[in-house]
Formats: C-alpha cells, structure tokens, sequence
C-alpha cells in the first residue's frame, strides 16, 4: 500500500491533469491554487474509525474556514460496492447531523461505474481517482462559482462529452503525463 504522501500527491496529480486541466469541475481550480483543500488519508476499512474521520473533517471544515474543501482519501476501500456502502453511511451523517445545507459531498474511487453504465465507458473517468476519496465542500463557496459558472446544469453534460471524446487512451495520456519524468 501507499504512503500517505504520495497517495496526496497522486491525488494533486489527478486534479491538477485531469479535473482541473480538463476543467470538469469550476471549483477546483480556484481552489488547487490558492491551497485551500485539505487532505486526509486514513488506511482503517473500519466503519466506526471512518465515521469519526468524516466528524473530525466537518469539524475542521466548521472551525477553520481557510479549509474550503477537503478530500478525505480511503485506500482500504478498494472494491467499488465496499465503497458504496461507505458512501451511503457518509450521506446518512449529513443528513442526521445537520450538515447538509452547509456542506455538499461527492465521491470518486478508481473502478467508478456508473448504473446502466458499461465499465469501458469513458464517462466513468468524472469520477475515477487514484484511490477512493468522500469530498466534503463548503455549500456556500459551491454557489458562490456556479452563479459565476455559464450554465452550470449542463457541467455534467460537458463533461460526459469532453471524456469520451478523449477516449479512455486519451485519458489516461492525460493521467500519465509526467509520470515517467
């Protein structure tokens, strides 16, 4: 397994190439720059630890406001629906704690596939990432660029379109450019 800092970095890699160098996501650019995205890997694929994981991120989240996002990353969870299950616990804790209108959440793992999506399908990259990963971002910030953002309902449109026409090999040149350097 990888260390916790080069799980980081692969993570700033992935964003940097693909999310913001493809522009799939007006937020994280702004964001990336100005280095207002906190990391936090934790290896435990025990429910209990992630759970007050995801409590500790919101709460960092409510007390320093200079944190705009964070990216909690879960290498344990390497099987997609393991995954899911982790995904689900995270929504019900926004919901059960309030948390829902101050914070959005999305979600990315490796082997993402979208239902009624066939796995070779390009548009499963807007959110495959180098290790599974809950987001947590401020809901305020969120709305603050998509009213700046042309049509922000169509991101996900753009960005299906975008990826397949890439391919999967163009995608993943993207990925890996500068790997080898």
């Amino acid at each position: 397994m990888h260390s916790p800092e080069s799980m980081i970095t692969q993570t700033q890699d992935w964003l940097e190439r693909l999310v913001i160098g493809e522009n799939l996501c007006p937020f994280a650019h702004r964001e990336f720059a100005r280095a207002t995205i906190r990391y936090e890997a934790t290896e435990s694929a025990d429910e209990h630890v992630i759970y007050d994981t995801i409590c500790n991120e919101i709460l960092k989240l409510d007390q320093e406001p200079a944190i705009s996002t964070t990216l909690l990353l879960l290498p344990a969870y390497q099987d997609f629906a393991s995954f899911l299950s982790i995904v689900g616990m995270a929504e019900h804790m926004l919901v059960t704690h309030g948390w829902q209108h101050r914070y959005q959440f999305a979600h990315f793992h490796p082997d993402y596939v979208f239902s009624n999506a066939d796995p070779d399908d390009p548009a499963n990259y807007t959110n495959r990432s180098p290790v599974a990963i809950l987001h947590f971002l401020r809901s305020e910030h969120m709305t603050k660029v998509l009213e700046r953002c042309p049509d922000p309902e169509n991101i996900p449109v753009r960005n299906v379109a975008r990826l397949r026409e890439l391919g999967i090999e163009g995608i993943l040149t993207i990925l890996n450019k500068g790997a080898a350097s």
